[in-house]
């Protein structure tokens, strides 16, 4: 079977995404920043101090190798509590903070992140695995478009939740769809097939593509290019593709608006992956 698609290059764009943040809280009234999201539980004001924390946390933990506590994690489920703890404390501490406070914080932050994310070796091993595309070791460029997809899908629930024009510029999101792909034979790690079966998954908008998945004798694995039977094909529309991935739509929604060709049951588990921890 063929080997998989390479290496996605998200540390240059970057800058570019956060810059398009600072500008979009910036204009944002006192009503707007109380607005709730998709994000459950979370305002507009909310997901952008959940962005800041991010940021300051892998500044702190990937590149200082500064770690506040270590706790051994001996689960997947123990490493998503983890995760929930650290961003609602992270939330709850930023909320306190004025709107320009944290704008301003995050202009701190941004370059800086930014420019540990140029300086890395793409190949090199990256300090934390991406685990839900069921890795225990990533390289830095995984890791690297890991952090650009949710820096970019939270700006994007800000921005629907504001009713201001989202990114939807193929530059900045086809490379996120490229990653949340990556989380595809993870999740069908247990979904029947034959060896030789192939999945499509179209994105359907310029920012899109088509993604294939294909059956090897135990595993299905993520092929650059198509090979073998295709026994089914789910297409998506750009719009609501990102909100698959993270949960930001519920799957009764998501099937009114997506196709399915061939083998339903194997193209409509594709509305259950999830390329988020938590």
């Amino acid at each position: 079977m063929q080997t998989g698609p390479g290496p996605i290059k998200t540390a240059h764009l970057f800058p570019q995404l956060e810059m398009k943040l600072v500008d979009l809280l910036a204009g944002l009234t006192a009503e707007e920043w109380q607005r709730p999201t998709l994000a459950p539980r979370w305002t507009v004001k909310d997901v952008a101090a959940h962005l800041l924390d991010t940021e300051l946390r892998v500044l702190s933990a990937a590149r200082d190798r500064y770690f506040a506590e270590q706790p051994a994690i001996a689960s997947d489920a123990e490493l998503v509590a983890l995760i929930n703890r650290l961003n609602a404390e992270g939330v709850g501490r930023f909320r306190q903070l004025s709107p320009g406070v944290l704008i301003g914080l995050i202009q701190w932050a941004a370059p800086r992140l930014s420019d540990y994310f140029a300086a890395l070796d793409p190949a090199a091993p990256a300090p934390f695995a991406v685990s839900w595309a069921g890795e225990r070791q990533s390289a830095n460029w995984f890791n690297t478009a890991r952090e650009f997809t949710e820096r970019w899908h939270h700006q994007q629930q800000i921005r629907m939740a504001v009713e201001k024009p989202g990114i939807m510029v193929r530059e900045l999101y086809y490379p996120v769809l490229d990653c949340f792909m990556r989380a595809l034979p993870h999740a069908y790690r247990e979904a029947h097939g034959q060896e030789g079966d192939l999945l499509q998954i179209t994105v359907a908008g310029e920012c899109g593509g088509e993604w294939y998945l294909g059956r090897a004798s135990d595993s299905w694995k993520l092929l650059a290019q198509p090979a073998g039977a295709r026994v089914a094909h789910v297409t998506i529309p750009q719009e609501i593709a990102w909100r698959v991935f993270t949960r930001g739509i519920d799957q009764a929604a998501a099937r009114a608006q997506i196709k399915v060709e061939g083998d339903a049951e194997l193209a409509l588990h594709v509305l259950s992956v999830l390329a988020i921890v938590g």
